[in-house]
């Protein structure tokens, strides 16, 4: 799975089924990302190997349930050294003193139990380590409010079937809320079936 995921779902079936090319959500992360990055569910790594940092040497920690994806991430972006973390984040995530710029959580809402209210949860406990002025950053594919092509209803009916997504009841109301109650000043873009949110902390 994770070594078709950059041709397979970020190439093809982010363009052909979501309608969001991959491009768009690798800006979001250039507009976005900070010197001190913290990605929950980092996947492959695609977008932090690629994006712009805004410094040299940026400080990268990964967070995810899956120890083969912490490994098979940190091994591509080895040449920022990061940190890695077994977490749960729908638990607190107990990252001691640490502060981050930035927090990326990309294509991670869609694949958490629950609804957008319970999934929300995330929000709340990584808000202490993020910085003044920081930014939490994401995007994740709607079910409900948002403009699916043609082939975008069979194919969440069937990964939501299979496991890999659980997003059957996730909307763009209940997300523009989660963000609305919690924060604010905050961003909503969408284009096709996905939703780009941005965060500023105050």
């Amino acid at each position: 799975m994770l070594a078709a995921y950059d041709v397979w779902v970020l190439g093809f079936v982010c363009s052909a089924v979501w309608h969001c090319p991959r491009r768009y959500m690798l800006k979001h992360y250039d507009r976005n990302v900070g010197r001190r990055h913290l990605d929950l569910g980092p996947g492959t790594g695609f977008f932090l190997d690629r994006c712009t940092f805004p410094a040299d040497r940026p400080q990268v920690v990964l967070a995810d349930l899956n120890d083969e994806v912490l490994r098979k991430t940190a091994g591509r972006l080895a040449r920022y050294r990061p940190a890695m973390y077994r977490r749960d984040v729908l638990q607190p995530l107990e990252l001691g003193a640490a502060r981050f710029d930035s927090v990326g959580m990309n294509f991670l809402l869609h694949c958490m139990p629950g609804d957008i209210k319970q999934k929300a949860v995330v929000f709340d406990n990584v808000l202490p380590y993020v910085v003044k002025g920081g930014r939490i950053f994401g995007a994740t594919v709607l079910t409900h409010g948002v403009r699916h092509g043609r082939l975008a209803p069979k194919a969440l009916e069937s990964l939501n079937a299979d496991g890999v997504m659980s997003n059957k009841d996730d909307s763009l109301a209940d997300l523009d809320a989660a963000l609305g109650a919690r924060f604010e000043r905050y961003q909503l873009r969408v284009r096709g079936s996905v939703a780009m949110f941005e965060v500023s902390v105050v």
